[in-house]
This record gives C-alpha cells, sequence and structure tokens, in this order.
C-alpha cells in the first residue's frame, strides 16, 4: 500500500481567480511542494471535492503530494472553497452549488496552470491535474476539446498535460466528447453518490481515455474515513482501491510525463 507520512508544505501561494463567483476579486490559495531535482520539474494540481478542505480530504490530499513530490514532481494542492468562505458541509448538500462550481473551479483550474507555468522550476509542458469528486468532475472538464478552446485558446497558454479524475460526477459529459489530453477516471462499483455505470459508459474521441471500476468501493475510497454514511450516501476507504488507483495514478503521470 502506498502511505507517506504527509508533510508541510513549502509554503502557501496566492494568485487571482478569474472567475471569483463573487460580488469582489479574491485570491486561490495552494499548498506548494517543491521535489528535490534539479531545472524544471513536471507538476500536478489537485483540486479536492464538495467538502473543501476538511481534515480528511487535507491529510489524503497532502499524503498525495508527499509521494509524487518524492518523485520528482512540483505539486499544488489547490483551495478553492476556504478563499470563497464556502463551508463543505453545505456545498456537498447542494446540486445547485455544485453544478456553478463546476464553472469557477474549471476557471480555477487553468488559474493554477498558469501560475505554475509561470515558475522556473516548473516543466511548463508537463503539468498534470487530478482531482477528487466534484474536482474529479472538474478534471474532465479541463480535459475537454471545448473547455480548452474557452480557457487556452492559444497553443501558448498553460495547458495540462493529462488529468486524473477519481470518483467523479459522469454527467459533465453528454453524448460522444472529444477529449484534448489523456483521461483516466478511477470509480468505485459501490459509490451510490457518482455512479460508476455511467463513467463506463462514456463515449470519447481525440485522446486516450481509460475507466477503472473498483467492484466493492464506495465513494471516497481513498480518504482516510470509516464506511458511513455522509449526506445520505455511502463513502469510505477501501484499501485495496486506494492502493491500486495510486499506483495507477503514478504510472499514467510516469507515461506523459516525457513525452
Amino acid at each position: 500500500m502506498f502511505t507517506i507520512a504527509p508533510v508541510a508544505a513549502q509554503q502557501i501561494v496566492k494568485f487571482p481567480a478569474s472567475q471569483p463567483n463573487e460580488r469582489k476579486p479574491i485570491e486561490l490559495r495552494a499548498e506548494l511542494y517543491l521535489p528535490k531535482v534539479q531545472g524544471p520539474a513536471p507538476a500536478l494540481v489537485m483540486m479536492h471535492g464538495c467538502s473543501g478542505w476538511q481534515p480528511a480530504v487535507r491529510y489524503s490530499l497532502r499524503d498525495y503530494a508527499a509521494d509524487m513530490q518524492s518523485r520528482g514532481y512540483v505539486v499544488l494542492n489547490l483551495d478553492s472553497f476556504g478563499p470563497r468562505y464556502y463551508a463543505g458541509d453545505e456545498m456537498c448538500a447542494s446540486n445547485y452549488q455544485l453544478q456553478q462550481a463546476l464553472s469557477y473551479r474549471t476557471a480555477d483550474a487553468f488559474d493554477a496552470a498558469r501560475y505554475l507555468g509561470a515558475q522556473p522550476f516548473v516543466d511548463r509542458n508537463h503539468m498534470f491535474l487530478m482531482g477528487q469528486s466534484n474536482g474529479g468532475s472538474v478534471a474532465m472538464r479541463a480535459a475537454r476539446a471545448d473547455v480548452v478552446g474557452k480557457y487556452a485558446p492559444s497553443p501558448a497558454d498553460a495547458r495540462f498535460r493529462g488529468v486524473a479524475a477519481f470518483y467523479p460526477w459522469c454527467g459533465v459529459y453528454q453524448g460522444t466528447v472529444k477529449l484534448t489530453v489523456p483521461l483516466q477516471i478511477f470509480s468505485g462499483g459501490q459509490d451510490t453518490w457518482t455512479s460508476a455505470a455511467e463513467c463506463a459508459a462514456l463515449r470519447t474521441t481525440g485522446a486516450p481515455f481509460d475507466v477503472v471500476v473498483y467492484p466493492q468501493a464506495a465513494h471516497s475510497f481513498d480518504l482516510e474515513v470509516i464506511t458511513q454514511k455522509y449526506q445520505g450516501f455511502l463513502i469510505g476507504k477501501d484499501p485495496q482501491a486506494a492502493s491500486d488507483s495510486r499506483r495507477r495514478l503514478t504510472a499514467f503521470l510516469a507515461e506523459y510525463r516525457y513525452r
């Protein structure tokens, strides 16, 4: 099982949100982790789910960050809700607010890419995005050709080389969707919140696409939480799914790291 003690970020960074979703401008915040490597390094942006930076989520993402940092990646753990003063429990309970979040959080993802792409320690041609739950649906949107064309219309704009989505709501795709970059999805077969079957039925063109379904796993299968009901849905860690999806994520990133 891949478990690395979470480490403190080197620093907290802030940058403007191009789509604040509020009446006044806001600055996004993120934890930045730097690897011990020479020269520009590939980078990974991580996006939380609907509960925001609640303790179990932040612990999980910091564990990912420590792992990927040790593998030579710059990691940016992005907080979309804290700077907007949005409460996680309230967000998770409102489909309307989650639908809104898909739009401004997609902008957040590309804002993060622009921030990283401007840093001398980042290989801007090899930046990746991963998200959990609502953040996973945002990652899926960031792979769509029409969305990339909106937020990064020029080939010189900061873009992602590949994206990975953990237990996302796959309803963000309708019909056959053209992808600009490779997309990897991980879903739980016992997930009653976001349907694995809906993800498995997706049709895409344009770039590599893969869905892995863990038959016994529920929602949030990679978080350090016991199996329980949250917002009326089953959530909880599945050690086998957590370990295998981490291994596959690492392989996915490595496959496109040098292309």
